[in-house]
């Protein structure tokens, strides 16, 4: 396998079809993974974390099952079913009967959850493009950089990290600097050493990462239906072609009171809806061997006996900052993805309980569909 290079990373971010990209983007990961794994030993890196994330971004991205999950939330939803209801007594006042089902048809038509799930998965796309071609683009330059040193050169390190931003994210890169740093001392150690070094650059580059991607994840989450007037106005124009703001239906629709209080409390409902679907999509995790990982309940498992005890005082200091349950799983569960402490202590310990797990090497996809992927075609069937 070639060392993915600098070249190609740039190749892979400047492809326009935000699909095609992010497949490429976690086969890249995954090279980049086996190449670092090489270098420090077979301890997952940030990288082998990146290639099971990216994959599960691209469901997001391609928009998989988003529409179905929320089709059938909204038809169960006794909330959506009350809101219909409501709009369906103001409608009559006027002399407008129609169906239920014609209301819920027009309801999602006006609605048009498609759009807000495409909000969420450009959202998503530009987070994945935003962090592979700087984070990703540093491990090809840091494999084109590492030698055959004897030992750990910490003048030859200083000068690879020169060329990265001083400072905190998301403009800094100083967590970046600390993570190369880590990994190259890890090259040189054994042991409960080399397990809590390779951690501590995981978390660092984590960190970082995350940092950098915490507008579209709110962004991502909050793709959803905008104003109430803008569903009134589309639900009118359904119901009653040839609508108009000065129409008699309009007129007489303003007249019953609250029909804007149940249409607000209707897109409240739809809202929370969306949110929900993209969550769920955001808040799953597949990993090899059919594993799910729930993002929002605590982690099974246990810490590996390599990092169950936390020597090293960088780590032990970082650790402090994003584990809210020190050295336990309790409570590691994510309430909130949008909330960057709630994300990145469910991440801290990820990374921790996984780091040994080698079913994490495995490739995402098939040799035929990886094939398929680096010439720049999207493969047929499951991804």
């Amino acid at each position: 396998m070639n060392t993915p290079t600098v070249e190609e990373i740039d190749r892979i971010a400047q492809q326009g079809d935000p699909i095609v990209r992010n497949l490429a983007i976690t086969q890249c990961y995954h090279e980049i993974s086996l190449c670092v794994a090489g270098l420090i030993g077979a301890s997952a890196n940030w990288c082998t974390f990146a290639t099971w994330a990216s994959k599960q971004a691209g469901q997001t991205i391609r928009q998989e099952d988003l529409l179905r999950a929320f089709e059938e939330r909204f038809a169960l939803s006794a909330e959506v079913s009350a809101g219909l209801e409501g709009i369906s007594s103001h409608f009559k006042t006027i002399g407008a009967s129609l169906r239920a089902n014609a209301y819920r048809a027009a309801i999602l038509q006006s609605l048009d959850p498609a759009a807000a799930f495409a909000r969420a998965s450009a959202a998503v796309a530009r987070g994945n493009k935003k962090v592979f071609e700087e984070i990703g683009r540093e491990f090809a330059r840091f494999l084109g950089f590492v030698g055959d040193e004897p030992d750990f050169d910490r003048e030859k390190v200083a000068r690879f990290c020169a060329t990265l931003r001083p400072g905190d994210p998301p403009v800094g890169q100083r967590f970046l600097a600390e993570a190369f740093t880590a990994y190259c001392q890890a090259r040189f150690q054994t042991g409960n050493d080399k397990a809590q070094s390779i951690l501590l650059a995981n978390l660092c580059a984590g960190f970082h990462e995350q940092t950098r991607l915490q507008p579209e994840i709110a962004e991502a989450l909050d793709a959803a239906f905008g104003k109430t007037e803008d569903l009134k106005d589309n639900l009118l124009t359904r119901l009653a072609p040839g609508f108009n703001r000065r129409s008699r239906w309009s007129v007489r629709l303003n007249q019953t009171g609250d029909l804007d209080r149940v249409l607000a409390g209707l897109i409240e409902a739809v809202n929370r809806l969306i949110r929900q679907v993209v969550t769920d999509h955001l808040m799953t995790l597949h990993l090899p061997g059919k594993e799910v990982l729930r993002l929002g309940r605590d982690l099974p498992n246990e810490f590996p006996e390599e990092l169950t005890q936390i020597s090293d005082p960088r780590l032990q200091e970082l650790l402090a900052r994003v584990d809210l349950t020190p050295d336990s799983l309790r409570g590691s569960g994510a309430q909130d993805w949008a909330n960057f402490p709630d994300r990145m202590h469910f991440i801290a310990d990820l990374f921790r309980v996984y780091q040994l797990r080698q079913q994490l090497f495995e490739a995402p996809y098939t040799t035929m569909q990886a094939a398929l992927i680096k010439s720049g075609e999207r493969p047929d069937g499951p991804l």
